[in-house]
């Protein structure tokens, strides 16, 4: 939990954060010999319009992660850690939730390249959660994309962004296509919660790559 009269934000990585789909896209035109091109956007849940059952999705799963490193290398979701800054500057507590941890045996790999790519990427975050049953995890608002997660958020009255993935489209909004519409629509339930939500907090440098810059311009003189 955060501290008290924290508004606690839990945060999906896969599909939300980093594009999952661009990634796994790259693993199997590589094991496959299927041209990028070919692997449509328009995916459901095991992505079986690429031509995969759920065993072979599982296996290409597996070796994207343990051997392409597709966790460590995969695409950020445009204007992720910007939104993800601003949110936090105004006082949100970030509570990273994933559920990666399904490969015996693979668990130091995953970790390892989970926390390099949110470094990476400047992604922040107070909390990391690795645990598929995302309602035992407290949060007062989610961002999520997996259909069965997002219901079984709302069956225990959470309040869920949907990110708008092809194979959620038949769940009901709140829905954001981008982080943008990620903070547009987390404004309300934040103000509620305080005297209104500020973006940014004023004296406080903008933007994720604040901390390179405060490293480049060195100490005062």
């Amino acid at each position: 939990m955060g501290t008290d009269g924290d508004f606690v934000l839990g945060v999906d990585l896969d599909g939300v954060c980093g594009d999952y789909t661009a990634a796994f896209r790259e693993v199997v035109a590589r094991r496959t010999g299927t041209g990028p091109a070919e692997l449509t956007d328009e995916v459901s849940w095991d992505f079986a319009e690429w031509g995969l059952d759920r065993e072979r999705f599982l296996e290409l799963h597996r070796l994207g992660v343990m051997e392409d490193r597709m966790f460590r290398d995969m695409p950020a979701m445009p204007g992720v850690a910007d939104a993800l800054w601003r949110l936090s500057d105004a006082g949100v507590w970030i509570r990273i939730i994933t559920h990666r941890l399904v490969l015996n045996w693979g668990h130091e790999v995953v970790v390892a390249d989970t926390v390099a790519w949110l470094d990476r990427h400047r992604i922040p975050y107070r909390d990391l959660c690795f645990l598929g049953r995302k309602p035992e995890v407290q949060a007062d608002a989610y961002v999520e994309d997996a259909p069965h997660n997002v219901e079984a958020l709302r069956a225990g009255g959470n309040l869920v962004v949907v990110f708008d993935q092809p194979y959620n489209r038949h769940l009901a909004g709140p829905r954001a296509h981008d982080w943008q519409q990620v903070e547009a629509l987390l404004a309300e339930p934040l103000a509620d919660r305080s005297d209104g939500f500020q973006g940014q907090l004023p004296g406080l440098p903008s933007g994720a790559d604040r901390l390179d810059r405060h490293r480049e311009a060195g100490p005062p003189s």
